[in-house]
């Protein structure tokens, strides 16, 4: 391990050591380091939540089209148009614009039936098994089946697209994700776009065929099929890779506090705010990274312009500062603004799907299982270092 800056603790996000249980060194970060500076990968991160907060709203001084991972924005690579996440005002102003016109909460509270459709047919058939799998037979299944749904990807295709998106995340363990021009070129889609283009239907593929907006230029026009490629291809990804762990954190979290697994269960009531306690002391997206575009001073120090700044959600959800004991699980905590979807401009427009989705898991799970037990010998965290999460997590069941 490289050494430590002079305070003696060593924060690395490609660290597997780290990642299997980072919130130690979270802790030392906000109580030893709160700006810290890795030598070797050349950022700098702030853990507390007050920072972050502040940090991930100041798009002026921390931007985000030069990418939100670390490993973007080191590569250079030149951000298409249509990546939410990687761009800023005014050209993300109005492709966000266009997307608030999907993501409505009427159209998020209809997606309901289906969703319990899709759990229960992930779950109906391992009644009577004595196990089953928290990712593998619901967590990577129900999202990619709304989200396919959403999009118009015929469902014998959906788990083939999954498995392209998951494969642009995965790393080898240990280090940092490689990136090529072409890793958002949206080509998987693109026979799905040219017949959507002649067979309109009620899914986000259409309206984005068909939308009319005035871009940054003050033109009036439709998207190009570069940019809903695009479009498409982050939608995809984010839709299924974030869910997908919030599923497998309910599963071990939950088989780690029974008594209160056990309260979920005989109360219905209870699970959206287990929800979003969930989310707060599991976030699957545990940090975020900004490109510096001016010098901004953090606890007396400046970090220049053209650094690389990450800001760890997944501790600023934790820090006692914001969190009465921070590090401890409670159903019946009251949250309040946890920092797992962002915040500002930037904040995540899947969140009230994602929160949807969870909650219903949750509740279809409990009704069939009220009581499991995690197979530890056979569980393991993704590697990946942009998500943080179980890539398979089998439990036992009574």
């Amino acid at each position: 391990m490289t050494a430590p800056e002079a305070t003696g603790v060593y924060y690395d996000p490609y660290d597997p050591g780290i990642n299997a249980d980072p919130y130690p060194v979270f802790r030392r970060l906000r109580d030893e380091s709160p700006l810290y500076y890795n030598e070797p990968h050349d950022f700098y991160a702030v853990a507390r939540y007050e920072d972050v907060e502040r940090g991930v709203t100041d798009h002026e001084t921390c931007i985000s089209g030069r990418g939100a991972i670390l490993e973007l924005i080191r590569a250079g690579i030149e951000i298409p148009p249509g990546v939410l996440l990687f761009e800023d005002p005014p050209v993300h102003t109005v492709h966000r614009g266009l997307m608030k016109r999907v993501f409505t909460p009427r159209r998020v509270a209809e997606l309901e039936p289906g969703i319990r459709r899709f759990c229960a047919r992930s779950l109906d058939p391992l009644a009577g098994a004595g196990r089953f799998d928290f990712v593998a037979d619901l967590g990577a299944q129900m999202p990619m089946r709304v989200i396919g749904m959403l999009l118009g990807i015929p469902e014998q295709d959906q788990e083939a697209i999954r498995d392209q998106g998951d494969a642009r995340l995965r790393t080898e363990a240990g280090r940092p994700m490689e990136y090529s021009d072409d890793f958002l070129d949206g080509e998987a889609f693109a026979d799905y776009i040219d017949w959507r283009a002649e067979h309109p239907s009620d899914d986000i593929m259409t309206h984005l065929l068909q939308a009319e907006f005035e871009d940054e230029t003050g033109t009036r026009r439709r998207l190009t099929r570069e940019e809903i490629l695009t479009y498409v291809t982050v939608i995809a990804g984010a839709g299924n890779e974030t869910t997908t762990r919030l599923i497998g954190w309910a599963g071990k979290v939950l088989a780690d506090h029974p008594g209160q697994r056990r309260q979920l269960a005989e109360d219905h009531t209870l699970i959206p705010n287990a929800i979003e306690e969930l989310l707060r002391y599991e976030a699957p997206a545990p940090h975020v990274a900004r490109y510096v575009a001016r010098d901004v001073e953090v606890h007396g120090r400046v970090v220049p312009a053209g650094s690389v700044m990450m800001f760890l959600l997944g501790s600023a959800n934790r820090d006692d500062r914001r969190y009465d004991d921070g590090d401890r699980f409670d159903v019946h905590r009251k949250v309040g603004s946890l920092l797992t979807f962002g915040r500002g401009i930037h904040f995540c427009l899947g969140a009230a799907l994602a929160r949807l989705e969870g909650r219903i898991a949750l509740e279809e799970v409990l009704k069939r299982f009220p009581e499991w037990e995690v197979d530890l010998d056979g569980a393991t965290l993704a590697t990946t270092s942009t998500v943080r999460g179980w890539e398979s997590l089998p439990v036992r069941v009574g």
